[in-house]
Formats: structure tokens, C-alpha cells, sequence
């Protein structure tokens, strides 16, 4: 057996592909537009695992509320610098819901509310702003 893929839908591909390929450094793979079935999917990999890909799947002209996204748990992700990453990700408007006080993990979530883990590889020794930042609502 071999893993293959994650598939989250998601209700803008813009605002997905902005947070995954700019913000968390992810390349779309391959994308398949599908006009009778009325949907595209959109393929993502880290450049260190091409073959574990997430799927992104638009719906088109889908209203269907995704709700929370809770039911769903998190992707996780080993980041270089998690610091870097998380300034990064807050620079364009995210929040970090969980900041890497620690050095070594963070969560924050999509603009589908997609929760994801950020473990930095080893530790790094504690930052502010990281270090005292209070998390901010549910990941």
C-alpha cells in the first residue's frame, strides 16, 4: 500500500493557493479542470515529499457551508523556521492561532478553516513576539 493524497475542498482558489504556495511554500503538481462533473482539483507537494500530495477540490458554484472544519483534525508540516514561516503567514493576514512559543510548534488555519500543524525541525530556543503571544481562538 502506498499513501497517495489529502483532499480538502475549498470554496476560493485563489485565497487557497495563496495561503498553501505562498504562504507555506507548497507547488502545485498537476490540476485537472473537470466541466462535467463541474469541479478542478488541484494538486500540492512539499518539495522534500512530491509524492505526498493535498489535494484542493473547488466545486463549481458550490454554496455547500464546510462549517468549522473541525471534524477534519489538522495537516502537519516540518517548516525550517518555524519563526520565519509564522511571520510570514501573519504578514499576509493570518492569524496564528497556536504561536510557536515553544520553538518548535504553531498552528493556524486556512481560508477554509483547514486546521494545519507547523513543527519546526528540532527545537529553536523561545522569541518574542512568539514567546508571551496568547493563542487566538480554536485550531
Amino acid at each position: 500500500m502506498k499513501y497517495l493524497h489529502t483532499m480538502i475542498r475549498i470554496r476560493d482558489i485563489d485565497a487557497s493557493l495563496r495561503f498553501f504556495c505562498e504562504g507555506l511554500g507548497l507547488k502545485e503538481s498537476r490540476r485537472m479542470e473537470n466541466p462535467a462533473g463541474k469541479f478542478t482539483l488541484i494538486f500540492l507537494a512539499a518539495a522534500e515529499t512530491p509524492e505526498a500530495e493535498v489535494e484542493l477540490t473547488y466545486n463549481w458554484g458550490s454554496t455547500e457551508d464546510y462549517g468549522s472544519a473541525r471534524n477534519f483534525g489538522h495537516l502537519a508540516f516540518r517548516v525550517d523556521d518555524i519563526y520565519a514561516t509564522c511571520a510570514r503567514l501573519q504578514s499576509m493576514g493570518y492569524t496564528i492561532n497556536r504561536p510557536p512559543r515553544d520553538g518548535h510548534m504553531a498552528f493556524v488555519r486556512s481560508p477554509d478553516l483547514i486546521s494545519v500543524e507547523l513543527l519546526q525541525e528540532g527545537h529553536l530556543p523561545a522569541q518574542e513576539p512568539w514567546a508571551s503571544m496568547p493563542n487566538t481562538g480554536v485550531w
